[in-house]
């Protein structure tokens, strides 16, 4: 009799939430208890499409810039999201921007002066692997030749740029602007035996000079001491500048991927990145997720945490788990960091994206150089890192 009420009672429940009158009698009470199957579960917004989209609608191949690395940097993001999604209208963006640079004899007008201007070189790269064209090859080439008169610290790392104001000095930033170039490279074209040993160098010097105690990396080093910013007895800048530990992390996975497991420089590139790893763990911000723009001082009231730099770190952490680089407490980390730059990304009225809080270009300064640089939306820098990053994660 208990059991007859009950029944009857969450009958009537489900009709009153329904909106509905009583069902005829003639209808089992058990058949009218159950409840109606749930929707599925909607399907996660795909935000990389999302940001291609919207960037794709704001500039066109021509209007988006000249021939630079924040660009080289988007559309590397771009490309990423083309290869998984396949749609033609992304590789047609991009194979737009390079041809207005890429004659078609091959010829480009850089001189390759600069390690940033070699970044979109990955560009050429991705070309003519998707096309065949011989003209990106010979237009790739001309960076692989410049490296064999670039010049180099006494310990062989690439100077950031081949003019008086950038001799001697190696910027943390000069790792993934010339040395994914140079991986892809050698794998495209047969040169593997140069590219990985030169890459896996120049991340080793780098590193030496760079890494500190806690993991983190100076922004630079100065060999001849002479920089304004250099230390007079290390050579090195005065700060952790976020963005250009995100620029190494990134490096390092990416030439960690390319070259051999038996390669000598191996182990060392290993290290560094565990040891970077830690830094980043410790100085992650608890509140957020996501990391500052001076790593190491975000107690102070004027810090501020950074969207590039914290999607550089989430992305370099959650790959180093996946490829076995990093214990796999790390995804976790990577989690959060994840969370806190989405965290950054809304859509506005015009239904396009809008991704906030990233620093434009900066140069070696202080503390104060740093937090004070101009926070901006939509710059490539953000962009660019930002789809490196989800396509990474975003099937985690």
């Amino acid at each position: 009799m208990r059991r007859r009420r009950l029944r009857a009672a969450l009958t009537a429940l489900a009709l009153t939430t329904a909106g509905l009158t009583a069902l005829p009698a003639a209808v089992p009470p058990a058949a009218a208890a159950q409840a109606p199957a749930p929707p599925p579960p909607a399907a996660a917004p795909d935000w990389s499409k999302a940001v291609v989209d919207s960037t794709m609608a704001r500039y066109t191949p021509t209007s988006i810039g000249g021939w630079s690395y924040p660009v080289g940097l988007y559309l590397y993001g771009q490309y990423l999201t083309y290869r998984r999604t396949h749609d033609p209208r992304l590789l047609t963006y991009l194979k737009n921007y390079v041809d207005r640079f890429v004659k078609s004899d091959g010829s480009i007008d850089q001189s390759f002066n600069n390690l940033d201007s070699m970044q979109a070189g990955r560009l050429l790269v991705i070309l003519h692997h998707e096309t065949g064209q011989d003209r990106y090859r010979k237009a790739a080439k001309k960076i692989r030749d410049r490296l064999a008169t670039y010049p180099r610290t006494s310990d062989g790392g690439f100077w950031h740029a081949d003019n008086s104001s950038r001799a001697h000095q190696l910027w943390a930033d000069g790792v993934y602007m010339v040395n994914p170039f140079l991986v892809e490279y050698g794998e495209e074209f047969g040169d593997s035996a140069y590219t990985n040993d030169e890459a896996a160098r120049q991340l080793a010097v780098y590193g030496g000079h760079l890494q500190v105690a806690d993991g983190l990396l100076k922004h630079a080093w100065d060999e001849s001491r002479t920089a304004s910013w250099a230390d007079p007895h290390t050579g090195l800048a005065p700060e952790h500048w976020c963005r250009a530990d995100g620029w190494y992390a990134m490096a390092v996975v990416g030439v960690l991927d390319a070259i051999p497991a038996n390669h000598p420089r191996r182990a060392r590139l290993l290290d560094i990145f565990r040891h970077l790893a830690a830094g980043l763990e410790k100085y992650q911000d608890p509140g957020t997720g996501r990391w500052f723009q001076v790593m190491d001082k975000g107690s102070r009231s004027d810090d501020w945490t950074e969207t590039s730099c914290s999607s550089m770190f989430t992305y370099a952490l959650s790959r180093g788990v996946r490829q076995g680089y990093l214990d796999p407490h790390y995804a976790a980390v990577a989690r959060r960091g994840y969370e806190g730059v989405l965290a950054e990304l809304s859509v506005g009225a015009d239904g396009r994206t809008d991704l906030t809080g990233i620093s434009v270009g900066t140069n070696v300064g202080d503390y104060a150089y740093y937090v004070g640089r101009t926070r901006v939306t939509n710059d490539f820098h953000g962009l660019g890192a930002f789809l490196i990053m989800n396509e990474q994660l975003r099937g985690d």
